[in-house]
C-alpha cells in the first residue's frame, strides 16, 4: 500500500504515516517494491530481470505470480492519453513466461481481452495463476487490475523448450 492509501484507511494524515514508517524503519513503497522484485528475479529462470516487464513482487514458479506496472505519459497515444495496448499485453506476457519454471517458454496461443482504457499515470496490478501443465503446455490465466477493477484478461498456452532442443519448421 501507497503511504497515501495507508492514511486514507487509518484515517490519519499521510505525514504521520511517512514519521511512523520511517521510526519502524519501514522503506518507503518504491524501495519496498524493489527490494523484492529483484529478489523474485532470481527465482525466474525463462526470463532475464531486464525482460520483465513491470516489478515482479511475487513469483512461484510453475504456480503463480503478480507483477506491477505504473504507466507514464510515454505509453499512451497523444490524443485520448490511453495506454497502448501493447503495454498492458507485454505486462502480461512477460509475467505469464515468468511463472513458468522451464528454461525456455515461448506463447503458442494467446487469447486476450481488453475490457477497459487504462490512462497514464494508473499503477496496473497483474496476477497470473498456472491452470495446467500437460507435458510441455502450460495454461496460464493473466488478470491485470486498476484499483480491484479488471482492465484486462488473457489465457495463455505456453510451450516450454528444454535447453537441449531445438525448434524445427514444420515446412520440411
Amino acid at each position: 500500500m501507497t503511504d497515501e492509501e495507508i492514511a486514507e484507511y487509518l484515517d490519519v494524515s499521510i505525514p504521520t504515516v511517512r514519521l511512523d514508517r520511517l521510526e519502524l524503519g519501514i522503506p518507503e513503497l518504491r524501495k519496498r517494491i524493489r527490494d523484492v522484485a529483484s529478489l523474485n528475479h532470481q527465482k525466474v529462470r525463462a526470463l532475464h530481470a531486464d525482460e520483465i516487464v513491470g516489478e515482479l513482487v511475487e513469483i512461484q514458479l510453475g504456480v503463480s505470480g503478480i507483477s506491477i506496472l505504473d504507466t507514464t505519459d510515454q505509453m499512451v497515444f497523444s490524443q485520448s492519453k490511453i495506454v497502448r495496448g501493447h503495454y498492458i499485453y507485454s505486462l502480461a506476457e512477460s509475467l505469464a513466461i515468468a511463472v513458468i519454471d522451464a528454461e525456455v517458454a515461448l506463447v503458442g496461443v494467446a487469447n486476450i481481452k481488453y475490457k477497459t482504457p487504462v490512462y497514464a499515470g494508473s499503477r496496473l496490478v497483474a496476477k497470473a495463476v498456472v491452470r495446467q501443465i500437460r507435458q510441455r503446455s502450460h495454461i496460464v490465466w493473466v488478470f491485470i487490475y486498476f484499483k480491484q477493477k479488471e482492465v484486462f484478461r488473457g489465457k495463455f498456452i505456453l510451450v516450454s523448450i528444454e535447453d537441449n532442443e531445438t525448434l524445427v519448421s514444420n515446412r520440411e
